[in-house]
C-alpha cells in the first residue's frame, strides 16, 4: 500500500490525491507538517517538502507532485490524464505548470503563509496588504481560467486532464482560506462545482486544518 505524506492544505498533495482517486490507486494518508522539519521525514525527503509517496514493500519513494503524477501516468493505464496529440499533451503540461507555479506563487502561497503558517507557527496576525494583493491576483487568474473554459470543455482541451486536477487542487486551498471572490466568474464557478461533485474530490472537502475554518460554501457542490 502506498503511504502519502501530506497535510490537509497542501495543494500539491491534493493534486496527487485527485490523480490517484481518478485512477483508482489506493493509498493511506500520513499527516506530515513539513515546517516541523522532523528528522525521520527529512531522511525520506531532504528538501522537507510534501507530498512524498512511499511503497515500503517495493522500496519506492516518489517526491514532487509532478514527478508522482507522471509516474502514475506511465504505470497505470486507467483514466489517462496527459493524453491526445503531442501538442495537446504539451498544452496540458503547460497549464499544469501554470497552476503549480504562477497560481501557487501569486495566490495560494501567500494565503497559506498569512492565514495558516502565521497562525499555527508564528502566532502572528496576517498582513492585510498581502492578502488583498493575493486576492487581486486571484481575480486576474480567474479571468484567464474563464477565458479557457469559454473556448474549451476543460482547462486543457476536450477532456479532463492533469491541468484540471492541478487547477482544482490549488483553487480548493485558496477557497478554503477565503481568498476567492466568485462573483463575475461563472465559467470557473460552474466548472469547479462539477469538479467538487466528483468522487475523487469529496474526501478533500471533508477535511479540516486545525483552528482554521473554511467559508460556509466551501464543501457545497452547488454554491
Amino acid at each position: 500500500m502506498w503511504l502519502l505524506y501530506q497535510f490537509p492544505l497542501c495543494p500539491f498533495s491534493r493534486k496527487v490525491r485527485l490523480l490517484l482517486g481518478e485512477k483508482g490507486v489506493g493509498y493511506d494518508l500520513v499527516r506530515e507538517s513539513p515546517w516541523e522539519m522532523r528528522d525521520e521525514f527529512l531522511d525520506r525527503n531532504p528538501a522537507g517538502t510534501t507530498p512524498v509517496l512511499i511503497d515500503e514493500a517495493k522500496g519506492i519513494t516518489l517526491i514532487d507532485s509532478q514527478a508522482i503524477c507522471e509516474y502514475f501516468e506511465e504505470t497505470v493505464e486507467k483514466f489517462p490524464l496527459i493524453s491526445g496529440s503531442a501538442a495537446g499533451r504539451a498544452e496540458v503540461r503547460r497549464l499544469t505548470a501554470f497552476f503549480d507555479q504562477n497560481f501557487y506563487g501569486d495566490v495560494v502561497g501567500p494565503l497559506l503563509h498569512e492565514r495558516m503558517k502565521k497562525r499555527l507557527i508564528e502566532r502572528a496576525p496576517p498582513d492585510a496588504r498581502i492578502l488583498r494583493e493575493a486576492m487581486k491576483r486571484a481575480n486576474v487568474h480567474l479571468d484567464y481560467m474563464d477565458y479557457l473554459l469559454d473556448h474549451r470543455s476543460w482547462m486543457g482541451g476536450g477532456t479532463l486532464s492533469l491541468a484540471d486536477i492541478a487547477a482544482a487542487a490549488h483553487l480548493s486551498v485558496a477557497d478554503y482560506l477565503g481568498g476567492i471572490d466568485w462573483q463575475g466568474h461563472e465559467p470557473v464557478r460552474r466548472w469547479y462545482a462539477g469538479f467538487k461533485s466528483r468522487p475523487s474530490f469529496r474526501p478533500l472537502l471533508s477535511e479540516r486544518m486545525e483552528v482554521i475554518t473554511p467559508p460556509p460554501h466551501y464543501e457545497k457542490p452547488d454554491f
